[in-house]
């Protein structure tokens, strides 16, 4: 039961965010902007859609919008999202996870490449360098939560800060929440690393290696990318802030997780609306400055483990 309810809030509740944020996004500079419920209404009119694929194409590029939401699914299972073990919790180490993250992207590489579109292809290798840039940040910004908390379980991680907050209060733990939301905003392809309503080519990197889908496959990879900024809010929100998060004893337990996560969310989703609006997309070419950056502080907060005590 707890698998299912996870599931149906990391797929239903996703759009919803992206959805909640372009709506905060526009209210912000003044204007009125589409309906936080508009992302509902794109994926239905896309799975209605006939299906247009390049004769380029391989399996690769018919199996990625499939392997991107089983990737996506699969890591809402190992996430603690409205308790503190989640439904996989004997897989459930950032390992793992920073590997399903990891096929994710090489299967929307292959994509972008396989349909022999140069704006694909530009987009696939921007992609790949973002990611090999911000992967370690997510492990090594883990690894120092995992060594204060003595164990890489992301559900005793939650357990061990929820039980003892005074952890979560050290100085390092706000250096690691830095590297991972800046990695979020590569990751997921938000400011000022990627512009998701950009159109125009040469400054994509997401939206170029998407470019050739249409229908019930653009559908799908849409839905994935929506679930990639849920799964990450979600980790953000319930490892460096683990309140409300209690192990699985009934009902109450699980309301009260679902409503903290939800003020959780709507707090980095202000977050990052007005980071958004306040802040113009970087140079390609500074990018790496950035992860780097994050890099570093990850690093730091790591090296704090053995320094202060």
């Amino acid at each position: 039961m707890l698998a299912v309810l996870q599931i149906v809030i990391v797929g239903a509740g996703a759009p919803l965010l992206v959805g909640a944020l372009r709506t905060f996004k526009a209210r912000l500079v003044g204007r009125r902007g589409p309906s936080p419920w508009q992302p509902y209404s794109d994926l239905r009119k896309l799975l209605a859609k006939e299906v247009v694929v390049s004769t380029t194409t391989s399996w690769v590029f018919r199996a990625t919008p499939y392997a991107l939401v089983a990737t996506l699914l699969t890591a809402a299972l190992i996430v603690p999202v409205v308790t503190a073990r989640p439904p996989l919790a004997f897989a459930g180490n950032i390992i793992l996870l920073v590997y399903l993250f990891m096929l994710g992207t090489f299967f929307l590489a292959l994509a972008g490449l396989d349909a022999g579109s140069a704006f694909g292809g530009m987009g696939s290798s921007r992609e790949v360098a973002v990611a090999a840039l911000a992967e370690p940040t997510v492990v090594i910004a883990v690894f120092a939560l995992a060594l204060r908390a003595d164990t890489i379980d992301l559900g005793r991680i939650v357990e061990r800060f929820g039980g003892e907050p005074w952890l979560a209060a050290n100085p390092a733990h706000l250096l690691a929440f830095a590297a991972m939301f800046i990695v979020m905003l590569a990751e997921t392809g938000r400011l000022p690393v990627d512009n998701p309503a950009t159109h125009l080519e040469l400054t994509m990197i997401h939206e170029a290696m998407v470019l050739e889908y249409s229908g019930r496959y653009l559908a799908l990879v849409e839905w994935a990318s929506a679930m990639k900024l849920f799964v990450f809010m979600t980790l953000l929100a319930n490892l460096f802030v683990p309140w409300g998060l209690t192990e699985p004893g009934g009902p109450m337990p699980v309301f009260i997780g679902i409503l903290a996560l939800a003020v959780k969310l709507a707090v980095l989703t202000t977050a990052v609306a007005l980071l958004e609006t306040a802040v113009a997309k970087l140079r390609l070419f500074r990018v790496p400055e950035l992860l780097a950056g994050s890099f570093a502080l990850a690093f730091l907060s790591l090296m704090a483990v053995f320094v202060v005590r």
